[in-house]
């Protein structure tokens, strides 16, 4: 009888032992986390699961601001490489591909200190200054957005910026999760010194007097870029479009290879200098161009 106990005992610990491991084995989801995880409350990056309306998120407005003290360190390592921070954003212009940052950085400290909020106008950059302006532009739709970079990444080396929450919907690539943009930065001089025309923003569903400054055509800025697109095809679309909006001036398609890729730029010009463009920038405003801005040039 004992010896019956005994095995019936073992049996049934060989049994619990078996059971365990099977529910290990049909476990759902990723076996090992991610390096970073220890920082973060959760393994895996997402979206928020019940997002508020980020449609109407006004654009990062540009202002000078000195460099932060953290996250400007140069060189700096991760992941066992090593990248250069950027003197200055002066001139930056890059294409590439954007992805985008969410609910699992959302809260946490950026690199230079602030606390990411996945629903404001923000972005990451390898090597651009900490903070940096920039305007990001989808090459694919022509949408746009200006962002105020104040964190580092994405240390992928196909992609060249992430953004936020609110920007990625704001250019539509949520749903694809990255998508084709142009990187431009946007320097604001000093207090004292006169800033750039092209640097005053256009807020998405604003008009131009709700705005700091007036915006006018100067000897340097002469034409209104009002997109870019990736297909001649979208381009001449919104070249017909902004016939009729363009208060008589002309309204060109001047397509350029920076990276290889082709990209067509819509611009009206030549202006005239001096040129007051409210009244254009509240027809382009109501007809849905929300991010024109002063150009040189082509």
């Amino acid at each position: 009888m004992r010896w019956f106990v005994v095995i019936s005992l073992t049996l049934l610990l060989v049994s619990g032992c078996s059971t365990r491991q099977d529910t290990g084995k049909v476990a759902k989801g990723p076996t090992e986390k991610p390096t970073n995880y220890g920082r973060y409350s959760m393994a895996y990056d997402k979206a928020p699961i019940n997002p508020p309306d980020v449609s109407q998120v006004p654009d990062a407005v540009p202002r000078y601001e000195p460099p932060s003290r953290g996250g400007n360190r140069s060189p700096y390592e991760v992941f066992g490489q090593t990248y250069t921070v950027l003197p200055t954003a002066e001139g930056y212009q890059e294409q590439g591909i954007a992805s985008w940052y969410g609910q699992k950085f959302h809260g946490h400290l950026t690199s230079n200190g602030e606390v990411y909020d996945m629903f404001e106008m923000t972005a990451a950059h390898r090597s651009l200054p900490l903070p940096t302006f920039a305007r990001v532009t989808n090459l694919d739709n022509g949408r746009s957005v200006i962002v105020r970079i104040n964190d580092r990444g994405p240390f992928h080396e196909d992609r060249i910026i992430d953004l936020s929450y609110a920007a990625a919907y704001r250019l539509d690539i949520l749903q694809q999760g990255t998508g084709r943009v142009e990187v431009t930065a946007i320097t604001p001089e000093p207090p004292g010194k006169q800033m750039v025309a092209s640097d005053s923003p256009q807020v998405s569903g604003a008009t131009p007097s709700t705005t700091n400054q007036s915006l006018r055509a100067s000897h340097d800025k002469r034409f209104l870029q009002v997109g870019a697109f990736s297909t001649q095809d979208a381009a001449q679309r919104a070249q017909q479009r902004l016939q009729s909006l363009s208060n008589g001036f002309p309204v060109g398609i001047y397509s350029a290879s920076p990276s290889g890729s082709t990209v067509y730029r819509v611009k009206i010009g030549p202006l005239n200098v001096g040129e007051p463009l409210d009244s254009l920038l509240s027809s382009l405003l109501n007809a849905g161009f929300y991010q024109p801005h002063l150009v040189a040039e082509p």
